[in-house]
């Protein structure tokens, strides 16, 4: 830990030099984002942040090596071996990367590297889908060749996260550039190292000068300058639904596409029949891994009357058993990290204080301070806040309707299954969902009526390169992943050949002929 600390703090990161993101000679003065350990609050490194004429100058080169088709116009074949090159780099790196993205987001080494060890996959899906994926042959009618393929959009521009700053910045980068696009990326200001050095992988794999940015910044300047620029004909974020909004009614005026994931309220529906070890497991992963600071956090656990009693036992000792092992983020034992800063800390405390006025809260509820009983970590140095169940909520009230983005979970009871899936729905977000039973048709049933765009049965929060992701209601439009992304960066194109003889095509298509003779129009 203590050389992974050493080396990022020893550099000074700003604007991607690699991909030629910005001018050397540009006479703006750059304001610089200090990047802290949120385990800690001690700082890292310092980012600067891309000016202006930094985001000018870098759109204009991503138009330029557009334009030029040095990778727009490149064969699939080529993208799909920089991809699988890529793809290769990056798995190298990981365990480095790893290391870093533990220290700027206080998330686990163990989540680290878990979730990064999978990321070579969505290099490698995109790869592939390059090598296998067909234009067809359009049934136009008459003497007439309609073939139909996809060509890329253009400049594309991704506004990424903090709670998974590598994952979701690879999961729109794959499928953006193995459509062809040149893609400028705004990582968040809070954790914006991985994806800096990700950018720097993908110079060394042969993704050519200009084709990837990076520029790191703040949402409200550097942000706001990428998205506006006219250039820009794809805007693709993850973010808070008013973010979404917003930016969202900028692209629409630029008349450029737009994916938004944004944010959820997950719902958690237990069964009666349900296997309530597997339920309990289950539940805790997702409300709390990542500290609860993901988009489909089970932040709603819905059970059966039936068996309320036994899975809330449970499920307590099971969040006992969390929080005695929390400790430094680089032990391999410790079970959950802090969140992201102490602005976010207070914005969680002061939620659930406002809810505990009129609901209970059983366990949590309060920061983290002392010693931990696992290796001695000073919780007080850092943005710890506990695993935290409310109960005796109701379904207007703050905790139940807002996004926490924290380790918190609201419980209500259910009788009925139509109650249960009215209680699941009764969110402005469609994210996630997951349902819990042993009854294959209630499965079924019940998902079908649950209003998300991901809806896992007797597990939760999986994900793979090939499955849409993506939310309905307030959680966002478009998908990423899969076949759908990479249409969703791409565009259809059709070519139309005559392939009459020239007797015929003289004889059929002079429409202005000197006869009253029928011809087709269209």
């Amino acid at each position: 830990m203590r050389n992974v600390h050493r080396a990022i703090h020893k550099k000074h990161y700003g604007p991607s030099e690699s991909s030629h993101a910005y001018s050397r000679h540009e006479s703006d003065t750059r304001q610089e984002i200090t990047v802290f350990n949120p385990a800690t609050s001690e700082p890292i490194c310092t980012v600067a942040c891309a000016s202006q004429g930094d985001v000018r100058y870098s759109v204009q080169k991503a138009q330029e090596a557009f334009d030029s088709g040095v990778w727009s116009n490149a064969p699939a074949l080529t993208r799909s071996k920089v991809l699988s090159n890529l793809a290769r780099i990056l798995e190298a790196n990981i365990p480095a990367l790893a290391k870093v993205e533990t220290l700027q987001t206080g998330r686990t080494i163990r989540e680290m590297n878990a979730q990064l060890g999978r990321l070579p996959e969505w290099l490698d899906y995109f790869a592939a889908l390059l090598r296998t994926n067909h234009s067809f042959v359009a049934p136009t009618q008459g003497k007439l060749l309609n073939y139909v393929d996809r060509a890329p959009l253009g400049v594309v521009a991704q506004i990424t996260p903090f709670n998974h700053p590598l994952l979701i910045a690879i999961k729109k980068i794959a499928p953006a550039l193995a459509a062809g696009n040149s893609v400028i990326v705004k990582p968040s200001e809070l954790a914006p190292i991985t994806v800096l050095e990700f950018g720097e992988l993908a110079t060394q794999a042969g993704v050519p000068p200009g084709v990837l940015s990076v520029l790191p910044g703040f949402g409200r300047t550097t942000g706001r300058w990428i998205v506006e620029d006219r250039l820009v004909r794809k805007v693709d974020i993850t973010a808070g639904t008013q973010t979404g909004r917003a930016i969202g009614s900028i692209v629409g005026a630029n008349l450029a596409s737009y994916t938004a994931e944004l944010g959820g309220k997950a719902p958690i529906i237990v069964f009666d029949d349900a296997d309530l070890i597997s339920a309990v497991n289950g539940a805790a992963f997702a409300s709390f891994v990542a500290s609860g600071q993901t988009c489909v956090s089970g932040a709603r656990l819905l059970l059966h009357d039936n068996i309320y009693d036994e899975f809330m036992e449970m499920s307590l000792e099971k969040i006992e058993s969390i929080t005695r092992r929390m400790g430094n983020p680089f032990n391999p034992e410790s079970t959950m990290g802090t969140v992201i800063s102490p602005e976010h800390l207070t914005r969680i405390d002061e939620m659930v204080k406002r809810a505990s006025k009129t609901a209970t809260i059983l366990t949590g509820g309060e920061r983290m301070t002392g010693e931990s009983a696992l290796d001695g970590f000073d919780f007080s140095r850092g943005s710890f806040y506990p695993p935290t169940v409310i109960v005796d909520v109701g379904i207007e009230d703050e905790i139940w309707r807002e996004e926490v983005f924290g380790p918190v979970v609201v419980v209500k009871r259910f009788m009925k299954e139509s109650e249960g899936v009215a209680l699941a729905n009764s969110s402005k977000y469609g994210l996630g969902a997951g349902i819990w039973t042993r009854d294959l048709s209630r499965a079924h049933r019940v998902a079908a009526n649950i209003q998300s765009g991901l809806c896992w049965v007797n597990t939760h929060h999986r994900n793979d390169p090939s499955s849409p992701w993506g939310g309905m209601k307030e959680s966002g439009i478009g998908r990423e992943n899969g076949l759908e992304a990479y249409a969703a960066y791409s565009q259809s194109k059709s070519t139309i050949v005559n392939i009459a003889g020239v007797e015929e095509t003289r004889q059929n298509d002079d429409w202005f002929a000197d006869s009253s003779e029928e011809r087709r129009y269209g």
